[in-house]
């Protein structure tokens, strides 16, 4: 399906322009290893409806996911056969994970959301606040498919760990380094909203 058809945004264009939002200056974002992480379309019911999954490989004492496939490819999540502490990490609700783009820490204005097409698979960025952004294509399948399927992000967007001065934290970012620029503006920018400090 071509980027903008069945309204859905181009990943790069975006029809409202963002504001400044909270610059996030409590958690900072640091590098993963991209390779031991997999972006899910998990299947809710029946599966006519999906929801967003990130697994992470962290020992290497068992695999975590299996992949097969392209566009889309079928993902086999492995750690839910086993007791997998230790070994993986899953994060599957916005307690896990939440978008950020450069310096702006965006869950509380933003939501990730899976949405299904005849076609493809979309990962959808959407504002939740009056303008704060605009709606973003993050990631998507590559074609049709059913069960658990790979997200392929889009051309600058990667996963990055969220950070508590040295500590790290068990919340990952859906990352890019800036907006599309497309959606570059000179409007005023919103109050920042006060971040959460991170459980213990």
């Amino acid at each position: 399906m071509a980027p903008g058809a069945a309204g859905l945004p181009s990943p790069a264009v975006a029809k409202t322009m963002p504001v400044v939002v909270s610059q996030g200056a409590l958690f900072d974002a640091r590098d993963v290893l991209q390779e031991r992480f997999v972006l899910v379309a998990a299947p809710i019911g029946s599966g006519e409806r999906a929801q967003l999954n990130i697994y992470e490989q962290v020992s290497n004492r068992r695999p975590c996911f299996a992949t097969a496939g392209a566009a889309p490819a079928q993902v086999d999540p492995l750690l839910g056969s086993f007791d997998f502490t230790g070994i993986c990490n899953r994060f599957i609700d916005g307690n896990g994970y939440s978008l950020r783009v450069g310096g702006s820490d965006l869950g509380t204005v933003y939501r990730l959301s899976v949405v299904r097409q005849a076609n493809d698979t979309f990962l959808l960025a959407s504002p939740t606040k009056s303008n704060p952004g605009p709606e973003m294509v993050v990631a998507r399948t590559g074609g049709p498919g059913s069960g658990f399927l790979q997200l392929v992000p889009e051309p600058g967007w990667k996963l990055m760990r969220r950070h508590f001065g040295a500590r790290a934290l068990g919340h990952v970012y859906v990352y890019r380094d800036s907006w599309p620029t497309e959606a570059l503006t000179q409007q005023p920018p919103v109050p920042p909203t006060p971040p959460t400090r991170p459980a213990s």
